[in-house]
């Protein structure tokens, strides 16, 4: 897999400029003004409802505002060649695992003489390097989302999107996809990513946003907000209360 060092600037910072997401009546996003940059993950908590998902549609380039600006790099108009979302409940091909991730080389564009040498790579990766001919609905729920993750590299981002992806995993799965996500950091591309599960985001996290309403909350660096909270808001949330 290509490093994404050289050319990640050309989506990073992403800069949310007081953005506003609404669905009809409904403010799906309130104004949010944050700034993602490169180095560890930045982690999106909250409770049900707070716009996690619409915010990493935001920032993936899939969904618009409806007031204020999003720029990437600088700029407000920014294909998303160099950036990947998985969702919380993705979609298998009806294909083999490796075909999987040959068909999203493909789509992206690498050459079929490569295809066969990367997809070896990112089932490697992944650990699926033994279910390479399985059919991939025939995976299990942790296998089936470490494939995902697989695919998502393959279009070689600078920043990669996920949504909640050890929601209704077991123990042993979420720690496959957290140890994933740490060697995805560590190779140098941005992991944006949303939980509700604290403890993963004490494990993840070089920065956190809490979201409540659509709105920010708080955010800062994860060892500062899990120490002391600034906000009576993120108190109550760490302390399991519900945010009304």
């Amino acid at each position: 897999m290509n490093s994404p060092a050289s050319t990640s600037a050309a989506d990073l910072p992403i800069h949310f400029e007081a953005v506003g997401i609404l669905a009809g009546e409904v403010t799906i996003l309130d104004r949010v003004s944050i700034k993602i940059s490169s180095g560890a993950p930045t982690v999106l908590i909250g409770p049900n409802g707070s716009g996690k998902t619409t915010l990493l549609r935001a920032a993936m380039g899939l969904t618009r505002p409806s007031f204020g600006q999003i720029t990437w790099g600088g700029r407000e108009a920014s294909p998303p060649t160099r950036r990947a979302i998985v969702f919380q409940r993705p979609v298998m091909l009806r294909r083999s695992a490796a075909g999987n991730i040959s068909y999203a080389l493909a789509a992206s564009g690498v050459p079929r003489a490569e295809r066969g040498q990367r997809t070896a790579e990112l089932l490697s990766l992944v650990g699926l390097e033994a279910l390479s001919g399985r059919p991939a609905r025939r995976l299990s729920g942790g296998e089936q989302q470490r494939l995902s993750l697989a695919r998502a590299l393959a279009r070689d981002p600078a920043v990669l999107f996920l949504d909640e992806p050890t929601a209704s995993l077991d123990p042993a799965a979420t720690k496959a996809i957290e140890d994933l996500v740490r060697t995805i950091s560590a190779r140098g591309i941005k992991v944006v990513m949303a939980t509700h599960n604290l403890g993963e985001a004490k494990r993840l996290a070089g920065e956190i946003v809490l979201l409540h309403r659509g709105g920010v909350i708080e955010s800062g660096p994860a060892s500062a907000f899990f120490a002391a909270p600034a906000t009576e808001e993120a108190k109550k949330y760490l302390a399991g209360e519900l945010l009304v």
